[in-house]
């Protein structure tokens, strides 16, 4: 997720987070290059359990690096991303498991990020060929030298989304890398490897916060277990922090500023395409034979300890005379929260809430701040307390109006630069300068009148709020007391900006500008406001608990203010339950420009350039980029109209049947593969599952806790299988050592068996308590106990005995214990009239006896 400064801002604020890693290099023998041993303890003196790997972080900088000249074809791509990840793993070394998670098909909601990415990008990659044509033949027709044009096809970074051939590809390669590490390298013999690739739904590192998260529910789990994530987003921080999960590290590229980078035009570095002079590169020996000798410097990596940083917000967030429990981990789960506010994928930050401006630091005064009016936590195992959330908004909006002028003031400072630049030798030179300073003279007069200046450039801040701040000075002074020549201004006009929101009015002026309402429309406000909070909602679940929708989203481009959360507590009830994520090739109609067109199916890239496609309109050409008070494009707001899925797949249903049994596959939703060692203790129970060609639950003992259901691959790798290489230039597995096979992991949610019938609501409705039985213990298929006619006779007899002997009235005398006996006899026929002569008449009973006993 970007969310612009957040590193930046926490490295500084909580510096003892960030730890330089360790690295091992390999060694070179005799000109043989001999391998790090990775199954020798972590030279970072820190053993690691499971390393998870965020993938796309991995592949768009192997594929189109900065810094670097960019591989020539695809098979340099896959092993350079081969490569990346042995530095990984030879500087993690996890012992139980590695999670490679590849982004699958996205929620709706981060669809709406992914479109206006891949539209700018193949917006500026037209406009820098054609910038490069025009400065080429400038350069050339003053006279100037440029290395030849190499003809060679651009490489598109939009085919790096799922339901591409190229992703398709990449399984294929990671597989083939998978087995020959497990075969070859001894660091991975005892690992269980998951690769989780674009065909399996879900971003990647979504995909591994859920796997942890069914690892967590399981009774095998190892509470110890010490995580490690790859990855340079920020959303990731946040990620682990929300997992509470004590042992987390994460690890990234360490970022360097203002790294030189090649020219696109000449090679060379030190300047950009539009400052190329077209001047032949220097020799680098007498016969440039240090040309390729100097590469670029290897990129170092750092570790942020989580439990750091845990360490620190515990000292941040504690309260004390709270009107109730304090709990750590719930203030975990609301700072995480309140993080939302400035910056996600998929909502908008709000306009008064900057990182650069300290927004987190107010958010969390004023959640210490308000804290004993909430009378609780504002968030819970994923839920939101709206009501407490309003209190906190409505306490940032009463500090709108300043934020704003504070940002202005601001601003105008930074563009005016410092108060003074003094000279002689407290002069600043420029580095590598060869000029020394010149010596001050009179120091005292020196110190006066840099106090002099700072004191007139501050009477000049002071007074902003003038028509003269608004305009510049009059006299075109730059502030450091030297007249500015005309060239020394920004070649590019600054943007003029129609909100001003430092001034009076910025609201009804931003809803005006943005949304093309009138500012005395409050139910518009109200629907803005209501689809934020939805959002915020969704946000958070999906952090905790996964995605609650795959069909919502936020359906604006910009957010409200702080003070319009008013009466949010009923805006939000709940999401559509059972919606499905989009197909891999409908998710590239909804987020591909016409110019990436080549990666569908023709029938299928018809609809996004045919004029009389019913859905032209999803691909415009050209369109708006706001830059909604920022400087530079790529951090404005891209006027994209939003896709209406409805629409799409009436229009995709024509075209359906157009798609090949590859484009078919391409299109089906997959499932994480599992890869295991031959000495893994789980190896022979899957090599059983193939002999027996059935599928089977995972024994958790055998694969450190990990549960779920084990389903056959119909082309799996298994051990003495020879696997071919899917790159040319790397050769096959003659003896593979690896076992795949398709893990379904469990469901954290785990519904109860049904027990109701069709029916049985009506009848049990109609007929009171209908057709009910009894019902022994929890299993409906409990057998049941038969009689046979002789028990049901018996039973006959007893329950006779016990009606007529509880109509004596418990008298059991020797005469009415006989009675029975005769009337027992009676009732049944057993016994004749006649046989009653042999009873003496002491034994008899009288005719109102037996009249009565028979009533």
């Amino acid at each position: 997720m970007g969310v612009p400064a957040f590193f930046r801002w926490l490295s500084r604020k909580y510096s003892s987070i960030v730890v330089h890693c360790v690295e091992e290099k390999s060694k070179e023998c005799n000109g043989v290059r001999i391998p790090v041993d990775t199954s020798k303890p972590n030279p970072n003196e820190v053993e690691f359990d499971n390393l998870y790997l965020d993938m796309n972080g991995i592949i768009h900088p192997c594929t189109h690096p900065e810094d670097k000249a960019a591989p020539k074809n695809e098979d340099e791509m896959m092993v350079a991303i081969f490569e990346y990840i042995d530095r990984l793993f030879n500087i993690v070394r996890p012992r139980r498991v590695l999670y490679m998670a590849i982004d699958g098909v996205a929620p709706r909601a981060k669809m709406n990020q992914q479109r206006s990415r891949r539209f700018r990008a193949s917006k500026e990659g037209v406009e820098l060929v054609e910038e490069k044509s025009r400065i080429r033949e400038e350069i050339l027709g003053k006279g100037g030298y440029l290395p030849p044009d190499e003809i060679k096809e651009r490489f598109d970074s939009n085919c790096i989304t799922p339901g591409t051939e190229f992703m398709e590809n990449l399984a294929k390669c990671l597989r083939y890398y998978v087995a020959d590490r497990l075969s070859n390298d001894p660091g991975w013999r005892n690992i269980t490897v998951i690769l989780s690739d674009a065909s399996v739904p879900g971003e990647g590192e979504h995909k591994i916060m859920d796997y942890i998260r069914r690892q967590r529910a399981q009774p095998h789990h190892d509470p110890n277990t010490h995580h490690c994530l790859c990855g340079a987003d920020a959303d990731l921080i946040m990620l682990g922090l929300a997992t509470h999960e004590p042992n987390f590290t994460i690890i990234r590229e360490e970022f360097k500023p203002n790294q030189p980078r090649p020219c696109a035009l000449c090679g060379q570095k030190g300047h950009e395409i539009k400052d190329c002079q077209g001047v032949a590169r220097e020799k680098q020996g007498e016969h440039d034979e240090f040309a390729d000798s100097m590469p670029a410097s290897e990129q170092e990596f750092i570790f942020i300890r989580l439990c750091v940083l845990r360490e620190y917000l515990e000292r941040e967030l504690t309260m004390a005379s709270l009107p109730f429990p304090f709990d750590f981990e719930r203030s975990i789960d609301d700072w995480v929260f309140m993080c939302f506010f400035v910056g996600n994928d998929f909502l908008p930050h709000l306009p008064s809430l900057e990182i650069r401006e300290g927004a987190i630091d107010r958010l969390v005064g004023i959640y210490k701040d308000v804290v004993h009016k909430t009378g609780g936590y504002i968030t819970e195992n994923g839920y939101v307390n709206l009501e407490r959330v309003e209190l906190i908004m409505q306490a940032v909006g009463v500090a709108e109006d300043n934020i704003f002028k504070k940002r202005k003031e601001d601003d105008v400072r930074l563009q005016r630069g410092p108060a003074y630049l003094t000279g002689g030798q407290f002069a600043p030179q420029a580095l590598g300068g060869r000029g020394r300073p010149d010596v001050v003279q009179n120091a005292r007069h020196q110190a006066f009148d840099m106090r002099m200046q700072g004191r007139d450039q501050h009477n000049r801040d002071v007074s902003w709020s003038l028509p003269v701040f608004q305009a510049g000075t009059s006299d075109g002074q730059d502030g450091r007391g030297v007249k500015r020549k005309a060239e020394d201004s920004d070649s590019e006009p600054e943007p003029e900006d129609n909100v001003r929101l430092w001034e009076d009015g910025w609201k009804q002026r931003y809803y005006k500008t943005k949304f093309d309402v009138d500012a005395t429309d409050d139910d518009f406000r109200k629907k803005v406001v209501r689809s934020y909070v939805e959002g915020l909602c969704w946000v958070l679940r999906y952090y905790y608990q996964g995605c609650a929708s795959w069909k919502w989203f936020f359906p604006f481009h910009y957010a409200p203010f702080a003070s319009d959360f008013k009466d949010i507590k009923g805006m939000f009830t709940d999401f559509e339950h059972g919606t499905k994520p989009f197909k891999p090739l409908e998710q590239l109609m909804g987020v591909f420009p016409a110019a990436s067109g080549n990666f569908l199916p023709e029938t299928w890239r018809s609809l996004m350039s045919n004029p009389e496609s019913s859905i032209i309109d999803f691909y415009p050409d050209d369109f708006a980029i706001d830059l909604n008070g920022k400087k530079y494009a790529w951090q404005g707001v891209a006027l994209l109209p939003f896709v209406d899925e409805r629409r799409l797949r009436a229009a995709l249903a024509d075209v359906y049947p157009d798609l090949t049994s590859e484009e078919l596959k391409r299109n089906s939703l997959g499932s994480d593969v599992l890869f295991v060692g031959k000495s893994h203790p789980i190896c022979d129970f899957i090599q059983e599952l193939y002999r027996g060609g059935s599928n089977d639950v995972m024994p958790a003992e055998l694969c450190h806790g990990i549960q779920g259901i084990l389903n056959l691959d119909e082309d799996p790798i298994l051990p003495e299988k020879p696997v071919q290489s899917p790159i040319p230039m790397l050769r096959d597995i003659a003896h593979n050592s690896g076992a795949e096979i398709i893990l379904q992991l469990y469901s954290l949610l785990r519904h109860p068996a049904k027990v109701l019938k069709p029916g049985d609501w009506e009848r049990g409705n109609n007929r009171g308590r209908g057709n009910w039985r009894p019902q022994l213990g929890f299993n409906s298929n409990r057998q049941q106990v038969h009689l046979d006619q002789s028990a049901f006779r018996t039973l006959g007899y007893v329950h006779t005995f016990y009606i007529f002997s509880h109509g004596l009235r418990g008298k059991f005398c020797h005469e009415n214990v006989e009675k029975v006996c005769w009337l027992i006899s009676k009732v049944k026929g057993s016994v004749s009239d006649d046989c009653l002569d042999d009873f003496g008449p002491e034994m008899r009973p009288n005719n109102s006896d037996q009249n009565k006993r028979r009533h």
